[in-house]
């Protein structure tokens, strides 16, 4: 078999046998049809398998320096599931050329509407929204870099050795912390659920807590002032929340795009509406861009693959 049929026979046949370990599967009829389509299909299947058996005899792994995981999309409506050990062990051999990290092991990019978890050795984790772009350095693993998107960072705090995250012009020292950064264009944002950051403390020096965030733009000459935000809606964006209040539409179509690839469209005379609200990203997409129509006072129409929002 030709080695992109077998890596695709690889994925096809992880992703059957994750999917059959829900209780709901019921396309057994489906399954028997990629069976039947060639012998290598129940051959790479049977592997798979076996492969998945014997896992739990193995002795454990040696803690990688950075694991990557494709996450699985995750919607406040439904129960999240996990495919277990074999997708921990396999998915990332079958899809890692596909990962983006470009030859280069330390850069991961994420398309529009995909989601990954980076778990590094010291036990903190960084995940990932769509169409978001973190670049690490293997000579200061405690560093990060957000180029453009958004990420959510869980922290493993160290007194002598603080985590620290660049975004544009700013730099966000964790100080025992979970929280969200936003990078658009000449912005960040940050807001903070757990524990303390200090942003820019070699010159702006804020504090911002729990509870708290902050917005700035590349090149302002004043400190930001550290705002409340509701801790719950903070890296909503990982179960499909998005939650606004007072924000542009154009930057709540931007989210939408990057947090589940949908295409919304804001015209002209809609483009300095802002909206306040609560957003659930759910797989009906339609009603996700009805409900910011309601809310937003304005109205949407289908255009092709997306919408457009109109006064």
């Amino acid at each position: 078999m030709h080695s992109d049929a077998r890596t695709a026979a690889e994925a096809h046949a992880i992703d059957w046998l994750i999917r059959q370990r829900d209780p709901a599967f019921a396309d057994w009829d489906g399954f028997a049809d990629w069976l039947a389509e060639t012998p290598e299909h129940s051959e790479t299947y049977d592997r798979i398998a076996s492969l998945d058996r014997d896992l739990d005899s193995l002795p454990p792994a040696a803690q990688p320096a950075v694991t990557i995981i494709a996450d699985a999309p995750r919607r406040p409506s439904r129960r999240a599931w996990f495919g277990g050990a074999i997708a921990a062990a396999l998915v990332g051999a079958v899809v890692l050329p596909n990962l983006g990290l470009l030859g280069d092991t330390q850069r991961i990019e994420t398309a529009a509407g995909e989601h990954r978890t980076i778990n590094l050795a010291d036990g903190s984790k960084i995940q990932i929204n769509g169409a978001s772009v973190i670049e690490l350095d293997k000579d200061r693993p405690r560093f990060a870099r957000l180029e453009s998107g958004e990420a959510m960072f869980h922290v493993v705090h160290r007194d002598t050795d603080p985590f620290i995250v660049e975004a544009g012009e700013a730099k966000i020292v964790d100080l025992g912390t979970a929280f969200n950064v936003v990078r658009r264009s000449r912005q960040t944002s940050v807001a903070v659920s757990e524990g303390i950051v200090l942003y820019n403390p070699d010159r702006d020096n804020v504090r911002v807590v729990a509870g708290q965030g902050i917005e700035a733009r590349d090149g302002d000459t004043k400190a930001p002032v550290a705002q409340p935000v509701d801790i719950a809606s903070v890296g909503g964006w990982r179960s499909g929340l998005l939650v606004y209040n007072g924000t542009p539409l154009a930057v709540v179509a931007e989210d939408l795009k990057r947090t589940a690839g949908m295409s919304v469209t804001i015209a002209p005379e809609a483009a300095q509406l802002s909206f306040r609200g609560a957003l659930i990203v759910d797989e009906d997409r339609g009603r996700t861009v009805a409900d910011l129509a309601a809310l937003s006072g304005t109205k949407a129409a289908r255009r092709g693959d997306g919408w457009v929002l109109t006064r």
